[in-house]
C-alpha cells in the first residue's frame, strides 16, 4: 500500500510540475503585445511632450504594473480596482509625505511606502507597484517633485488609465483570457467583436 501511495503522489507531482512549466505561446504573445502597446503609448507621450533625462510619463512602477496586468491577469493584485486605486492612493500619499517632511529621504521614503501599504490594505486596493509610485514621489527628481499633486493626475492617473484600457483590449482578445476576472465584460466584448467582424 505505501508503495502505491508514493507512486500516485509521484505521478501527481509530475503532472503538476508539467502543467506549471508548459509554455503557452499564445499567452506569451498576448502578454507581449499588450505590454508593448501600453508602455509604447506612454513612451510616445513621453518623447513627444517632455525633453531631458527625467521620464515623467514613464515612471518605474508602470513596468511592474505591466507584469501584473498583462502577465498575471487573474491575480487579485491585477484587477482594475487594485491597479487604479493602488496607484492613486500611493501617489497621493507620496506627494503628501514629500510636502510635510521635505528633504529628509531616510524618513520620507519609508514613511511614504509604509503609509501607502496601510491605506491600500484599508481600501482593499493593494497593488505592489503602488509602493514604487509612492517612493518615486518622494525620491524623484526636482521635475517630479515640482509637479506636486499634479503627479497624481499626470503621470499616474493618465498612465494607469492607458495601461488599463490597453489591458481591457488585449487581455480579452481570445476566449482563454478574461480581464477583469469574474466579470461580464469579457462576454460583452466578444459579442460586440462578433457583430463587427461577422464571425
Amino acid at each position: 500500500m505505501p508503495v502505491q501511495k508514493i507512486k500516485r503522489s509521484y505521478r501527481k507531482t509530475r503532472y503538476i510540475l508539467y502543467k506549471e512549466t508548459l509554455v503557452d505561446y499564445k499567452e506569451h504573445f498576448w502578454s507581449f503585445l499588450g505590454s508593448f502597446v501600453g508602455i509604447g503609448i506612454l513612451a510616445y507621450l513621453e518623447s513627444s511632450h517632455f525633453y531631458g533625462p527625467d521620464a515623467v510619463f514613464l515612471i518605474g512602477s508602470f513596468g511592474a504594473s505591466s507584469v501584473l496586468v498583462y502577465g498575471i491577469i487573474q491575480s487579485p493584485f491585477s484587477q482594475p480596482r487594485n491597479l487604479i486605486g493602488g496607484h492613486l492612493i500611493s501617489a497621493f500619499i507620496g506627494v503628501t509625505v514629500g510636502k510635510l517632511v521635505p528633504d529628509i529621504v531616510w524618513l520620507t521614503a519609508p514613511l511614504a511606502v509604509s503609509l501607502s501599504i496601510i491605506f491600500m490594505q484599508i481600501t482593499k486596493t493593494l497593488h505592489p507597484p503602488g509602493g514604487a509610485t509612492a517612493l518615486i514621489a518622494v525620491t524623484g527628481s526636482a521635475q517630479i517633485k515640482g509637479l506636486g499633486y499634479m503627479y497624481v493626475i499626470s503621470p499616474v492617473l493618465t498612465g494607469v488609465l492607458i495601461l488599463f484600457v490597453t489591458a481591457l483590449i488585449f487581455n480579452n482578445m481570445t476566449s482563454s483570457r478574461s480581464y477583469p476576472s469574474h466579470s461580464t465584460y469579457h462576454k460583452h466584448y466578444h459579442k460586440i467583436r462578433k457583430r463587427i467582424t461577422g464571425k
